[in-house]
């Protein structure tokens, strides 16, 4: 389901709590809801490691699914998690390399688009997560503060170096 969708508020809050009591249909009807979003948000942070990322960050949201009391907040609560988990994911397969920036092509390369990745890829997972959250999701610093857990000056300074090796990445 990665159209729109054309579920109202009181629709998801329904399919939440249907959920929450058990309910099988809903929570696959539930899955299939956010896994679209998961997915989003997982791929940019986990780069190749994004399928998994996204399952364990799936499989987290359906544990703590009780835990979540109000279901109007699904999406936020449901992208703290993700966000979360995919950092995690990503430390624990040990993808964090060191920035190798004397690989990446010059402008004017045809396969340029397809060096987005490459250069996310040298970046640390704490700085894919912040670039995430500011650049994409367009969250503010207190938000993505409290989403990855750390200072909002941490947040600024790691969003600093994020988009300065990442400039300095892309143009080389």
């Amino acid at each position: 389901m990665d159209g729109p969708d054309t579920r109202t508020a009181s629709d998801v809050t329904a399919l939440v709590r249907a959920a929450q009591r058990g309910d099988q249909l809903a929570v696959s009807e539930l899955l299939e809801l956010v896994t679209p979003y998961v997915r989003r948000l997982c791929g940019p942070i986990a780069l190749d490691d994004g399928p998994d990322a996204t399952q364990e960050a799936l499989i987290a949201v359906f544990r703590k699914l009780g835990q979540l009391q109000d279901p109007a907040a699904l999406f936020g609560w449901v992208r703290s998690i993700a966000v979360r988990e995919a950092v995690r994911h990503v430390r624990r397969v040990a993808r964090c390399v060191p920035a190798d920036l004397s690989e990446l092509p010059r402008p004017g390369d045809p396969q340029l688009a397809a060096d987005i990745e490459d250069v996310l890829a040298r970046l640390s997972p704490e700085h894919r997560a912040v670039l995430v959250l500011r650049d994409l999701e367009g969250l503010d610093e207190r938000s993505t503060a409290d989403l990855l857990g750390v200072a909002a000056g941490t947040v600024k300074s790691r969003l600093s170096r994020a988009r300065l090796s990442f400039r300095r990445a892309w143009q080389q």
